[in-house]
């Protein structure tokens, strides 16, 4: 049984156990960070803490998309260039990030905030469907981009959007199969996401 680490500062021993709690952080790690930020000067280290609390208080959801934003319409959204016709709709923000970073898509978006999950308790209403139907009756939309995980839940989640979209007059598609089944979006490479997107096919 490994022994438990015994630090000599209980203040160095608090701050690698909430590094830890961060995602892909295992207490090795934890610690030299935590020794990094110590050896940091002043300055920088009150830059790191003072931009992480601006950005949980002050980040915001976008009113239009639901992507995240620094004001109420983000960049997104609001860019006179991009094509508002087409809707690229994606389970998280994360998704956004991807898509953007193949430079292959220059429509706008609608972040789900997740997709149907019995397991998980995630249902149609926990997610901002209803809003996309909304947006679909008062926008002019003529092609909505269903780029949701390869998994079984966002299968799920698209078929439960297509038939609430079953008034809608223009196409329906969905990202070409060149990503793996099971895989999100966040960790496919840039050339087959973008491809995906590219050879987009209509959603039946």
């Amino acid at each position: 049984m490994q022994a438990m680490a015994e630090y000599s500062s209980i203040l160095l021993e608090n701050a690698v156990e909430a590094l830890s709690k961060l995602p892909g952080i295992g207490k090795k790690t934890a610690l030299r960070l935590a020794l990094h930020l110590l050896n940091e000067d002043n300055v920088q280290t009150e830059q790191l803490a003072d931009a992480l609390l601006k950005m949980k208080h002050n980040i915001m959801l976008c009113e239009r998309c639901y992507n995240i934003s620094d004001t109420k319409i983000c960049s997104i959204c609001s860019n006179p260039r991009r094509d508002e016709n087409t809707l690229c709709v994606v389970a998280d923000m994360r998704d956004v990030l991807a898509i953007e970073h193949t430079a292959a898509y220059n429509g706008l978006y609608h972040v789900l905030g997740g997709v149907i999950s019995p397991i998980e308790g995630i249902a149609p209403k926990d997610l901002k469907i209803e809003e996309l139907v909304q947006r679909v009756q008062t926008e002019d939309i003529r092609e909505i981009i269903l780029a949701l995980p390869a998994t079984i839940e966002g299968d799920t989640t698209n078929f439960y959007i297509y038939r609430q979209l079953k008034d809608f007059k223009g196409k329906v598609t969905v990202i070409a199969k060149g990503i793996a089944v099971g895989d999100t979006l966040e960790y496919v490479d840039e050339i087959t996401l973008g491809r995906s997107i590219q050879n987009r096919t209509a959603f039946n």
